[in-house]
Formats: C-alpha cells, structure tokens, sequence
C-alpha cells in the first residue's frame, strides 16, 4: 500500500513538472529590436496616432515584432489567455493610440514587481506603431 503511495505521489510530482518548467521559462525576458528597415521613417518627435494603420509592410513587420516582445504574455497571435490584456480588444482611435504608446514606452508595474518591461530603449517608435498595426488587424472574437 505504501509503495502505491509513493508511487502515485512521484507520478503527480513528474507530471507537474513539464507545465511548471513552462511557467519558469518566461522568467526575465529581454525585450527584442525589431528590424523597420522597411517601414517609412516617422522621425524623433513622438506621434500620437498610429501612422501606420492598416498599411501591410508595417503589419507584417508587426508581426514579428509581436511575435518577439508580446506573445509570450499577450499570446499567440495576438489571442490572449487571460494573463494580459488582449490588445485586439484596444479600439482604433487616437485616444487608445496615446495610451497604447504610454505604456509601451513605460512598461507597467505594480508594487514594485514588473508585470511588462518598459520598451523605450529597446524599440522605436516605428516599432511600436507596426506592432500596434498588427494587433489592429487581428481579428477580435
């Protein structure tokens, strides 16, 4: 009887393990450049409205940068799983536009834990505005 015991217990533990090394991986990510070499420069002056909607170079390039710097907390493809906002879910206006750009820029935290990195370092604005194009262009459910 014992041993079924353990045994059991050690097959709970073992198959726990994968998700739980799933959880773990995220860990401190380093958000990535994402190459715009394509996309028309927009200049150093912060624009507060996306200057790429609906253009598809910007989207595709959004693609990829979505895929590098959000998916992991946002989702796959743009479709989240309840442990970020679903960005799709973010009207097309210049109001959402400025926000958008203000916490991307800023990151969020909250009591003192960091729940998105801020990515004014790390990305331009040229990025910023075709991953923005890319969510818009995903289909809400």
């Amino acid at each position: 009887m014992h041993a079924a015991i353990r045994f059991l217990t050690a097959a709970t533990l073992f198959a726990g393990l994968p998700a739980l090394s799933l959880v773990h991986a995220h860990g401190d990510v380093q958000p990535q450049p994402v190459d715009v070499s394509t996309l028309r420069p927009l200049g150093e002056a912060l624009l507060e409205e996306n200057p790429y909607r609906g253009d598809p170079e910007a989207i595709r390039v959004g693609t990829s940068g979505y895929a590098q710097n959000c998916a992991r907390c946002h989702g796959l493809q743009a479709i989240s799983g309840g442990m970020s906002p679903d960005l799709r879910e973010m009207d097309s206006d210049k109001e959402n536009d400025k926000f958008y750009l203000s916490v991307t820029l800023k990151g969020r935290a909250r009591n003192g834990k960091v729940y998105m990195p801020p990515y004014k370092e790390t990305l331009s604005q040229e990025a910023i505005w075709a991953i923005r194009s890319y969510t818009e262009s995903r289909p809400k459910e």
